[in-house]
């Protein structure tokens, strides 16, 4: 069965203020209390409710192309928001039909900037079974221009495909993990600015007034070419690394030399750490045949 989890602490603290701290007094009178956070429930978060309603506007998305390739034939439950694109061919399906042919023209211009070759995508779906497919068509040197769907593209263009649409999309801050799998270096040095110019401005709220702002992305990665853009400040990027009693993370610049190098022109991707010593694991890995 489900595995039940007991909390421990939950804190919330506004400006040196303490607005709760469990396990309280109720608590300890009622432990079955322990199974929930007041984070998640409406009638105990009011005092700070905005914690709670940023949490749940936060989306993780990555893409597996295999399961866009064969979600239908894999069938089965769905994740909940679906965050890894085994329901993907279906959401765009679901989208109005002038959201949907807006937002797929825009991904095919940011793909003709790395795909020359690529003209457009449309949406469309089988005439026998009613599944939705994308299409691409490529310029080519026949009289007919080449058209594939999406079971027959390659695993990036299947990524930068649900990366662009996930990044139209409205909605809270963005977490991506690796956006650089299965992209080429010359892509991938090019994905940072194709991600800022495709976060859409969103709207909120900032005490009585309301500004418009770009959608938040926050990425994982292992790749020194995706920081390797003029347009990453240095205070943009987090160092996490790995040690006994767990991770640390660090602002890049917090580092008072790479500081000075970062305000000299370089850019992060040339000092960020991929290779700290300190993080490497050893050649011997202990296996024996």
């Amino acid at each position: 069965g489900d595995h039940l989890y007991v909390e421990q602490q939950e804190v919330v603290e506004h400006k040196g203020k303490i607005l709760l701290q469990r396990p309280d007094s109720e608590d300890k009178l009622d432990a079955d209390r322990l199974t929930e956070t007041a984070l998640e429930q409406i009638n105990a978060n009011r005092p700070f409710r905005a914690v709670a309603e940023f949490f749940n506007e936060v989306t993780y998305f990555h893409l597996v192309p295999q399961l866009v390739r064969f979600g239908a034939e894999i069938g089965g439950k769905h994740l909940e928001n679906d965050p890894f694109g085994q329901g993907f061919l279906e959401k765009i399906a679901v989208t109005n039909t002038n959201t949907r042919k807006s937002r797929l023209n825009k991904i095919a211009a940011s793909l003709k900037h790395i795909v020359p070759q690529l003209e457009e995508i449309t949406f469309e779906r089988d005439a026998t079974n009613g599944q939705p497919h994308l299409r691409v068509r490529f310029e080519n040197w026949r009289a007919n221009n080449v058209s594939q769907r999406e079971d027959q593209l390659s695993d990036g263009t299947l990524r930068l495909v649900g990366l662009f649409w996930s990044l139209l999309e409205r909605g809270g801050p963005l977490l991506l993990e690796e956006p650089e799998i299965s992209l080429n270096r010359d892509i991938v040095l090019r994905l940072a600015g194709l991600i800022y110019r495709l976060s859409v401005p969103v709207r909120r709220r900032r005490g009585t007034e309301r500004h418009s702002e770009r959608r938040q992305v926050i990425l994982t990665t292992h790749s020194p070419d995706l920081l390797c853009d003029q347009g990453i400040g240095s205070r943009e990027v987090l160092v996490i690394t790995p040690g006994k009693d767990g991770s640390t993370v660090n602002l890049l610049d917090d580092d008072p030399g790479k500081r000075k190098v970062l305000e000299a022109g370089v850019m992060p991707g040339v000092i960020a750490p991929f290779r700290d010593q300190r993080a490497q694991l050893p050649m011997h890995l202990g296996l024996s045949l």
